[in-house]
């Protein structure tokens, strides 16, 4: 139904907008405005500032990239140099040091004096290295002696000498004394001489190395 008010302007009654409407559209309009600046604080102010720390991050890795990467290539050097000296420290090990050898025995045999103990001497010193572990072989020393006496006991005394040096550590036991005497000459010094062998094994690697003095 349509209705039509007759009434002149100045006697109708003004419309007015109802109060609640305009609290709730206030209301609307503030938390919009609300929202719109905090989205504006999020996506720009908080993202300015990520991107910052971000920046900053960065440039701290690449610093840090480098020392890592060459901290990396330390260890691996350290890594061969450690492996290169294990096994120079090995080989060192399972040598024997035939300067250090000589010259033991060589103390040796100027314990005998001038023959009151013995007088020893040798025409030949060879040495094998060669390993045969099959057979629990790693080398020999031989040698072709003298005792400058007709006593045997002589050559034993220079054997016991032997089996109580430093000289002894690397190799086996001599064997028991053995030898053959010359023909008797008065003119000749000494007029009486023993010819005896001088055999003994080398003893494995790692044994040498367990009982060095």
């Amino acid at each position: 139904m349509i209705l039509i008010d007759l009434l002149p302007e100045e006697y109708r009654q003004k419309q007015r907008t109802p109060f609640k409407f305009m609290v709730a559209t206030v209301a609307s309009v503030a938390i919009n405005t609300s929202l719109v600046a905090w989205w504006c604080w999020t996506a720009f102010g908080v993202a300015a500032e990520v991107k910052s720390e971000l920046s900053v991050l960065q440039d701290t890795f690449q610093g840090l990239e480098g020392q890592v990467k060459y901290h990396h290539d330390l260890e691996k050097e350290s890594a061969v140099f450690n492996a290169r000296e294990e096994m120079l420290a090995t080989v060192t090990n399972s040598r024997v040091s035939w300067t250090r050898k000589t010259d033991e025995l060589v103390d040796i045999v100027n314990i005998g004096g001038d023959g009151e103990k013995y007088l020893v001497w040798f025409d030949s010193l060879n040495v094998d290295q060669r390993e045969n572990k099959r057979n629990n072989e790693f080398g020999r020393l031989e040698a072709k002696g003298f005792s400058g006496s007709d006593n045997f006991a002589h050559v034993a005394n220079f054997l016991e000498d032997v089996e109580e040096s430093n000289f002894i550590y690397d190799f086996m036991k001599p064997g028991r004394p053995e030898g053959s005497q010359s023909n008797y000459d008065e003119e000749l010094v000494p007029s009486a001489v023993w010819s005896f062998p001088l055999e003994l094994g080398l003893k494995a690697p790692e044994e040498r190395r367990r009982e060095q003095p």
